[in-house]
């Protein structure tokens, strides 16, 4: 994934305001991009994530640093929100975070988007997957287009035999 110049501050701002930024995409025309900001809680669980209000406050706290550092002005739509349940897997340390899960990933040099198990992270470049066939590979994070992390089933919801 390419980095975005506006991702350094992005990251920054999220994080003064006590969230971590979970993924962060700039898309559409120049004259009017579309930027969505993804962000979470750090001890998000289910029922106690990010709130509408909290989306409503990084918004005001991205539009206004867009406004005064950036020169974009008013010519974008910004879009703040919680990950989701399938949320992304983007920097190396949400990789880190989620070795043992799987996820749903598109990269360069996999064949579809499979379904691999998050092996390890061995550097800020590289997470090791292991595939449905038994294989195990090392993809560059900047080949990784797209990687969503697989819902898991809570222990204590599982039926019983």
């Amino acid at each position: 994934m390419v980095a975005d110049p506006l991702l350094p501050a992005v990251r920054r701002l999220v994080a003064d305001l006590g969230f971590e930024l979970i993924d962060f995409r700039r898309s559409g025309p120049p004259a009017r991009p579309l930027i969505q900001v993804r962000m979470d809680r750090p001890d998000s669980r289910p029922g106690h994530g990010v709130t509408a209000g909290d989306c409503a406050r990084a918004s005001r706290a991205i539009a206004g640093w867009l406004a005064a550092e950036t020169g974009i002005g008013d010519r974008y739509q910004l879009q703040v929100s919680s990950p989701g349940i399938e949320r992304p897997v983007r920097f190396p340390e949400h990789w880190r975070q989620h070795v043992g899960r799987t996820v749903k990933v598109t990269a360069k040099g996999l064949a579809g988007h499979p379904l691999a198990v998050i092996l390890g992270v061995p550097d800020e470049a590289t997470v090791r997957l292991g595939l449905p066939d038994g294989q195990e590979v090392a993809v560059a994070l900047d080949a990784v287009k797209e990687a969503l992390l697989m819902q898991q089933e809570p222990a204590d919801s599982r039926r019983k035999p």
